[in-house]
């Protein structure tokens, strides 16, 4: 049976302006959902990973990466066609974030194969559809969207740039530009999935959880708001059981976080508790010591608990 590696994360509390630059009128937003049947801020997968890209080029040299030194920044690409993939090599973005590479037929009919053996030819006069190509890898680490834990309230804050702060701005003269950002007080928490065997470079698993637990700015408003994103909290799931079950496992209850679900799964055994390493603040909790005594790691340190889970992961991969 495979290793997998399950995770729960709760970010530290702070004022989230976490917007994709879009607006509604001259409000700049934050991206929202219904969550238990009311409103709550949210950030994608695709931002985290953007993210966390950044922190893995800190340790390997990634495929995609973010250039900055040209006049407008872009992303950029080491290998486009992932041909190092297909020969056998790979950065550590597309052996971790998997990638794919689409593209449309070059003209009708010029990358459609021929028909298999039995495979009858198109009819007389019928015109074959043509197909593109396209490569394809799998994520294997799956990263989940990132719900705040308290509904939005509909914070709007008032601004205004300043004459001639932007090229907009100078458009407007000597007047300031007022603009609002809707700001949401919160934490968020994610969660993730990855299986070490799925990757051609397993080592790359307890990188992977280094850089999670090290992750700061992740989305933004307009690259000039910052928000930190880093785990306060985290469980680490160590198991041959594909399924996650603690996705989502967190409540806000004041300033205190709770996972009174946790503790339920736990005594009915869906989540040994041997397999479970809690660190962070929410180890000091009445339920993180109840699930301690049954079994569970605790770790005051987010950073030590994610080091005792590369730990595990190199024990059991061996």
């Amino acid at each position: 049976m495979s290793l997998h590696i399950f995770g729960a994360i709760v970010t530290h509390h702070g004022t989230a302006a976490n917007n994709r630059a879009e607006t509604d009128g001259n409000i700049t937003t934050l991206q929202k959902l219904l969550w238990h049947g009311r409103v709550h801020s949210t950030v994608s997968a695709e931002a985290i990973r953007f993210a966390l890209r950044r922190r893995l080029a800190e340790h390997e040299e990634t495929n995609r990466y973010w250039d900055e030194s040209g006049p407008k920044p872009a992303n950029n690409w080491n290998d486009p066609g992932f041909t190092r993939w297909a020969e056998g090599e790979s950065y550590i973005d597309d052996d971790l974030l998997g990638f794919m590479s689409a593209e449309a037929a070059k003209e009708d009919g010029s990358d459609v194969a021929a028909p298999a053996a039995g495979e009858e030819k198109a009819s007389k006069g019928k015109k074959t559809r043509a197909k593109g190509t396209a490569t394809i890898r799998r994520s294997p680490l799956e990263i989940t969207r990132a719900i705040s834990l308290v509904p939005y309230a509909g914070d709007v804050t008032f601004n205004a740039a300043s004459p001639g702060a932007t090229p907009s701005a100078q458009k407007q003269g000597t007047n300031p530009v007022p603009y609002g950002t809707e700001v949401h007080a919160t934490r968020f928490q994610y969660g993730f999935a990855l299986t070490p065997s799925a990757l051609r470079e397993a080592k790359r698993a307890a990188i992977a959880l280094r850089c999670l637990a090290a992750l700061g700015e992740v989305a933004g408003n307009h690259g000039r708001f910052l928000y930190d994103f880093s785990p306060e909290s985290v469980i680490f799931r160590i198991t041959h059981d594909p399924a996650p079950r603690l996705l989502y496992i967190f409540e806000s209850h004041g300033r205190d976080i709770e996972a009174p679900a946790l503790l339920e799964r736990v005594k009915s055994g869906d989540l040994p508790a041997s397999e479970l390493i809690i660190g962070g603040a929410f180890s000091q909790n009445k339920i993180a010591q109840e699930i301690a005594a049954l079994g569970a790691t605790l770790e005051s340190g987010v950073r030590r608990a994610a080091e005792l889970a590369c730990g595990r992961i190199a024990n059991q991969e061996g």
